[in-house]
């Protein structure tokens, strides 16, 4: 007889194009997968922007998409953008107050638990967060439509 615990994996894997249309659609796709699993929209919505958008401006090669990968097990949902740009790693930078970008990793961090860059296969590189999506008290009877 099995006496292991089971814990349930949620996955979803997807390729997008490297533009900001691709970007878009990544959070748009990823808010749509949340919703299914009935699961809290905010911060994950806004990590996978932030981390697409970078894929597809700073991780750009023309002709080659970005991964966008959402896997949940226990609480923790940790969300990944493959590039293949392995050559350019992402690191937040102090913000001036006339910046008109960078804020991108900044949020990030601010919003994410635990959040870093994994190589990958020449080119490749991840650039993952992960955060707490277990139940909290007070939200049984609240579906993802209540948290966001």
């Amino acid at each position: 007889m099995n006496d292991e615990i089971s814990t349930p994996v949620r996955n979803m894997s997807l390729r997008l194009s490297s533009t900001p249309r691709g970007a878009r659609l990544a959070r748009l796709l990823a808010a749509e997968q949340l919703r299914a699993w009935g699961l809290p929209l905010d911060p994950a919505r806004q990590i996978v922007a932030e981390l697409a958008a970078n894929a597809a401006t700073h991780g750009r090669v023309p002709g080659r998409d970005f991964g966008l990968a959402l896997y949940v097990v226990g609480g923790t949902l940790r969300i990944e953008v493959t590039d293949t740009r392995g050559d350019r790693s992402p690191h937040s930078r102090p913000l001036t107050p006339d910046a008109e970008s960078g804020r991108g990793l900044v949020l990030v961090e601010a919003l994410a638990d635990k959040w870093g860059v994994a190589p990958g296969l020449s080119p490749r590189k991840t650039v993952w967060a992960e955060i707490d999506v277990s139940p909290k008290p007070g939200d049984a009877g609240r579906g993802a439509q209540g948290r966001h």
